[in-house]
């Protein structure tokens, strides 16, 4: 009695196929991983040296909040602005230190940031981009613990004072 069964290379060649596809499916899911683990590395470096942050449970804290370095270089720069503006004009040597500042925050010429901060600069902001930081500053502390939210105030204020 003859059974319809493959032969013994063919059974190979088809246990191979199923084994790379399996692997392959495996590196796949390690990579993406390991993608994930590399850009969220980076993203924590990038507020490490905004922010100028050591605290690791800050950092990953606004890790944890989806915060970008843009956002801390935003969030450093709207009291900077405010108080250039504060005797009704920008002086250059303050328009350079908050172009300085900026720079050291990641927001290089010939981006949209740095366009937005130059408007600034040249024309005086509405009272209601103040009225935005505030109330993102007090949305994000909120969303802190005092420990973290303590430290992050410390630095934009140094941050700021510098």
């Amino acid at each position: 009695m003859s059974m319809d069964r493959p032969d013994a290379t063919g059974l190979r060649q088809a246990g191979k196929a199923l084994e790379e596809s399996f692997f392959a499916k495996e590196n796949a899911v390690l990579l993406r991983k390991l993608k994930e683990k590399a850009e969220v590395e980076a993203r924590k470096q990038a507020l490490r040296e905004i922010a100028n942050i050591k605290n690791e449970a800050v950092i990953d804290a606004l890790i944890e909040l989806d915060l970008e370095a843009s956002d801390m270089a935003a969030l450093s720069l709207v009291p900077l602005v405010e108080v250039a503006w504060a005797d009704g004009a920008i002086q250059s040597r303050e328009r350079g230190a908050i172009l300085k500042a900026a720079a050291e925050g990641g927001i290089q010429p010939g981006t949209d940031n740095y366009a937005l901060l130059e408007n600034w600069l040249a024309t005086k902001p509405g009272q209601e981009l103040m009225d935005c930081w505030k109330a993102y500053a007090h949305a994000l502390l909120e969303s802190l613990d005092d420990v973290v939210g303590n430290e992050l105030k410390e630095r934009l204020m140094s941050r700021s004072t510098a």
